[in-house]
């Protein structure tokens, strides 16, 4: 099915499954215990081999001797894997550092070896048997020491730099003007789920269970790796226990269990520790970032321009953290530039929101000290410069944008008219309180995505797609989508997901996945519609689903009766034309938060928050709330707590495991409100739907940083937002 024109009135809009609060399917798997994840997967292969990764014990260098011998001599000890004993390895194109390195080590924890042993602990044993001697290499693995050798990136899909109009002029002509720096650390996805894998081997066919969000790149991925064809290898994952991008592509647990399973002839188990999953795999960079604003005394911006830098191994990306200036507030004048060090440190990569949400923690930071600067509310100040419009290409509208509703709706909820515009003014006991607020902003990209259903005699529709679900309830809202569409309760849909041999869909990653993969099952439920009333001899223009029966004019037929010579398959997929790139199709938020900031200590404490979201058509309100608290739970960690440590002369983080990387936890949050607005989308896909799951996180941290300069005085710029870098300003204003 091809989606060129803005949808119409089509059966997704009755509303009587779609778009209602619906239990998650997959919910009670989950809390008790029986839905399987990547290492759980206990009878698929009998007697599996466990393995255990060795990492680089250097950033950078080379191995000069690996001696096996104690290790391979160790209880139970199968097979030790290495560089020198696979024969050749390819390279993917998703990852920039081998998957198993040696003898040249391109970063710290790089794995180098696989010990397999019949017992996970054997194989643990033998691990600390292995010895490693390095030549090391001096690196770079300070980004703010490497900014001035930054470059423009290349090899992007769109062009990192903008001007538009003539910035250094309208800056300078400015009547109020912002030039400030702010920082944002290295992340970690901290996913409860640690990267792991099983793999079986079939003579030449590989099959592996693995945790991965985009099951359709991965066999590529690993095939590439094992230089074989990508048509044998089979990659399977119903169940993903968090992501936030960190498994977007294939690491060394999948490619090094497919080794340890091809030496061995034994399924082979392989999990990553969770020190690999901080320096082994994909984390978010850090930034540091310039943004200057220019306005007139009336508060209309003339000049707004952000500059941004990060650093990667070397062709790695950028996070591209000026993104959204390109596209949120008005501006005739306007400049972007986005730089890329090289850095020795473990690969960047997505997180969350990658470029927006660590763009966003500085950009509304600087609106707020804008509006500062002029004397006009926060609120206020943001909704004079709305558009409606691309800023650099005024030709090209936004398909929606209700930010200002947002705005509006979220101040009056919030209470904000009662916020003291002046900081450190108002008490509760020990705690200095104080609101701020800040915009959220994510694109609404869509992909190719395709499902196949199955009607059976019993009248149950079977939908079949590889589309993930990482938490975020793909299961329900692809069941709700089938059951809208085929005139069935939820009971009578089955869904399978997270199987390389089932029909390609969107992945979960980008916020794409709800609005694709859901309009891949609508096009595949649309065929099977025309199919259903061709089998049953209807018109299909004039046939209705519904209360399980086929409906025109006087004659009902049971949705069963179509398939009682047999099953009735079919399969389609969404193709979006270029709509996208005709309009602007984006999701906004307005974020509010109340934070308390104790006197004597600078301990912050957030006491309220509140997310209005537009984002189009929410599929179910129920797990949209549940993915927008927990980005917004994320946002608070990364505006007070979360950052990964950099040893600055070793080239690692070093607090790599969930002991000493802090994220909130219970006692950290408060009770969330959440408001979605009214609204649909037709240019986006025929569910009129955008995602949510990013914009939730998009713009908290501002909104913490804003709400703590509202209650103490004191302006942070650098994150986190630590009591130590408040303290030694506090007693000014306690």
């Amino acid at each position: 099915m091809k989606f060129d024109t803005p949808a119409t009135t089509n059966p997704i809009d009755q509303l009587k499954v779609v778009g209602q609060p619906v239990d998650r399917i997959d919910g009670r798997h989950k809390v008790t215990g029986t839905a399987p994840y990547a290492y759980e997967h206990h009878d698929v292969a009998p007697n599996p081999a466990y393995g255990y990764v060795v990492g680089a014990g250097i950033a950078k260098g080379r191995i000069r001797s690996m001696d096996l011998a104690a290790a391979n001599a160790a209880p139970g000890v199968l097979r030790i894997v290495t560089a020198e004993n696979t024969g050749k390895l390819g390279k993917g194109k998703m990852n920039i550092a081998k998957l198993l390195g040696g003898p040249e080590v391109d970063h710290y924890h790089q794995a180098v070896a696989l010990v397999v042993a019949e017992t996970f602990e054997q194989a643990r044993a033998a691990a600390g048997l292995v010895d490693i001697r390095y030549e090391d290499a001096s690196g770079a693995f300070d980004l703010a020491a490497s900014k001035d050798s930054a470059k423009k990136p290349e090899g992007g899909e769109t062009d990192p730099d903008a001007d538009v109009g003539d910035f250094d002029q309208a800056f300078a002509a400015a009547a109020v003007k912002l030039d400030e720096s702010y920082t944002t650390p290295d992340q970690s996805h901290s996913m409860i789920e640690p990267h792991a894998s099983m793999a079986v081997w079939d003579d030449d066919r590989l099959t592996i269970w693995t945790s991965n969000q985009m099951v359709n790149w991965a066999p590529g991925e690993l095939a590439a790796n094992l230089n074989m064809p990508a048509d044998k290898v089979r990659i399977i994952a119903p169940f993903i226990g968090g992501g936030f991008g960190g498994k977007l592509f294939v690491r060394s647990d999948a490619l090094l269990a497919a080794l340890g399973a091809r030496q061995t002839g034994r399924a082979v188990k392989v999990a990553l520790q969770r020190p690999l999953v901080a320096n082994n795999t994909t984390h978010r960079p850090a930034t540091v970032q310039r943004i200057r604003i220019g306005a007139d005394r009336d508060g209309t911006i003339t000049a707004i321009g952000h500059e941004t830098w990060s650093g990667n191994l070397p062709d790695g990306k950028p996070e591209n953290a000026a993104d959204q200036t390109r596209l949120l507030y008005a501006g005739a004048h306007r400049l972007i530039r986005t730089r890329l060090a090289t850095l020795d440190l473990p690969e960047g990569n997505a997180m969350r929101a990658p470029g927006e949400a660590p763009g966003l923690m500085a950009l509304e930071i600087a609106m707020d000290e804008m509006a500062e600067r002029l004397g006009i509310d926060p609120v206020e100040f943001r909704i004079r410069n709305d558009t409606q419009v691309d800023p650099e290409n005024p030709e090209r509208p936004f398909s929606q944008r209700q930010l200002t509703e947002c705005l509006r709706q979220g101040a009056e909820r919030f209470g904000w008219s009662a916020r003291n515009p002046r900081p450190g003014q108002v008490r509760d006991g020990r705690f200095m309180v104080g609101l701020g607020l800040s915009v959220g902003f994510r694109n609404a990209p869509t992909m190719t995505s395709g499902a196949r259903v199955r009607l059976d005699r019993e009248g149950l529709v079977t939908v079949e797609t590889d589309m993930t679900d990482i938490g975020t309830g793909s299961y329900t809202i692809i069941a709700q989508t089938a059951a809208e569409m085929m005139g069935l309760p939820m009971s009578m849909v089955a869904v399978n997901l997270g199987d390389s041999s089932f029909p390609v869909a969107a992945g979960s990653g980008g916020q794409w996945g709800a609005a694709s993969s859901t309009a891949g099952v609508y096009a595949a439920c649309v065929k099977l519609r025309e199919t259903v009333a061709q089998k049953l001899g209807f018109n299909s223009g004039e046939v209705e689903f519904r209360d399980g029966g086929v409906h025109a004019g006087n004659r009902s037929v049971p949705l069963a009766d179509a398939a009682r010579d047999g099953d009735i398959r079919v399969e389609d997929k969404i193709e979006f034309g270029d709509l996208s790139k005709r309009m602007q199709q984006s999701t906004f938020a307005g974020h509010f938060v109340e934070v308390g900031v104790d006197v004597a200590t600078a301990e912050v404490r957030v006491r309220r928050m509140l997310a209005v979201c537009a984002a189009g058509r929410i599929l179910n309100p129920k797990t949209a709330r549940s993915q927008v608290i927990g980005a917004m739970t994320m946002g608070v960690g990364g505006a007070l707590m979360e950052e990964l440590a950099v040893d600055k002369r070793y080239g690692f983080f070093v607090n790599h495991d969930l002991a000493s990387y802090e994220v909130p936890v219970h006692a950290d949050i408060p009770h969330q409100e959440v408001i979605f607005l009214d609204e649909t989308d037709p240019t986006v896909s025929p569910m009129k739907a955008k995602g949510v799951g990013e914009l939730g996180l998009c713009g908290v941290g501002a909104a913490v940083a804003n709400a703590i300069h509202n209650a103490t005085g004191v302006r942070l710029r650098d994150y986190p937002m630590t009591l130590d870098k408040l303290l030694e300003r506090l007693p000014e204003v306690a």
